[in-house]
């Protein structure tokens, strides 16, 4: 008799080499692609509801700028596959989940209602880092002229080092808030939008508090434009989340992600993302359903380069206990 375990070629760390790629994607983005993303981003923004509210672009309806993770999705199992080996996420045998560790984005172009977004995915890097493993992906996204709009490295661990994890003794206590207003912090009501001789080094940023919940982290889940819908992982499946790292559900990075997208529009215009605007984030601590986690930031720096303004901000998000949840640092770039 075959032993089962012998049938899967995981696509463990071993496995894993620089350059392995993914299929290639293609998008073409609608106006209800990017309200829905923005619903569940529990982004109220009317710029990205209605496309007579954004100015920025002529009326054009365009895309929260961290959209390109849903619109050009990493799909790792897909790059698994793609080299012939089962991701451990698909595993029927030893399956387990590789979860975020940090993204960093950088973007060039914005995207419009209408264009088509061609994504590509490869592995970047591997590396180890006391005792951990981590693996680095590269996800670009060109738009219907061939312009890059975006990349990100989205990096994953696959393995820890014993010990090191630490997991939050349960969910948290406070009370969900309705989705679409769950974003709007009270301390920032008519948030001011700087400007690069406003923003000076110790600016506070408008505050942002989002709290979390199991309908949003399950439409979010559901929201695919790309790859194959997968509605079993730590974001969905309290059963399998519970064998896991975290000991229950928890939201994605990208959701993460897309607050302090939403947090930095409250004090930056929309097109400061573009043209060599960039947002690194880090997750620290896990962000479970019901937990209420509060962004602040300040600006660390400003710079004029190649005739170009930029800030530099750092962005801590705290949950209810106290707990650091990610820290992230932003570079916007301002008109001249």
């Amino acid at each position: 008799m075959s032993n089962p375990t012998s049938a899967e070629k995981l696509w463990e760390y071993e496995a894993v080499q620089p350059g392995q790629d993914g299929p290639t994607t293609v998008v073409t983005l609608t106006p209800e692609h990017i309200a829905a993303y923005a619903s569940v981003a529990q982004n109220p923004d009317g710029r990205f509801h209605a496309s007579a509210a954004n100015t920025e672009y002529g009326g054009a309806l365009a895309a929260m700028p961290t959209m390109i993770l849903t619109y050009a999705p990493l799909m790792r199992p897909e790059i698994a596959a793609h080299q012939g080996f089962v991701a451990l996420e698909d595993s029927k045998t030893s399956r387990r989940q590789t979860p975020f560790a940090k993204c960093e984005v950088c973007w060039f172009k914005p995207v419009i209602a209408g264009d088509t977004l061609t994504g590509t995915r490869r592995v970047h890097e591997k590396y180890e880092r006391r005792g951990s493993r981590f693996v680095t992906f590269r996800i670009e996204a060109t738009n219907q002229r061939g312009e890059k709009v975006a990349h990100y490295d989205y990096t994953c661990i696959f393995s820890y080092a014993k010990g090191q994890q630490s997991v939050p003794a349960g969910d948290g206590a406070a009370k969900p808030a309705p989705a679409l207003n769950a974003g709007r912090a009270t301390a920032a009501a008519t948030p001011r939008v700087l400007t690069f001789d406003s923003a000076a080094i110790g600016t506070a940023l408008a505050p942002l508090s989002i709290t979390e919940s199991v309908e949003i982290m399950l439409r979010k889940n559901d929201l695919r434009l790309a790859g194959k819908h997968r509605p079993s992982n730590i974001h969905t499946d309290e059963e399998f989340a519970k064998k896991n790292i975290f000991g229950g559900m928890v939201n994605s990075g990208p959701a993460t992600l897309s607050y302090v997208d939403q947090m930095l529009l409250q004090s930056f215009p929309l097109r400061a993302f573009y043209d060599g605007g960039r947002l690194l984030m880090r997750a620290i601590t896990p962000f479970r359903s019901s937990d209420t986690v509060t962004f602040t930031g300040e600006v660390t720096g400003k710079r004029i380069e190649d005739g170009k303004k930029f800030v530099d901000c750092r962005v801590r998000g705290h949950n209810q206990r106290g707990e650091l949840v990610c820290l992230s640092d932003a570079t916007m770039v301002l008109p001249a």
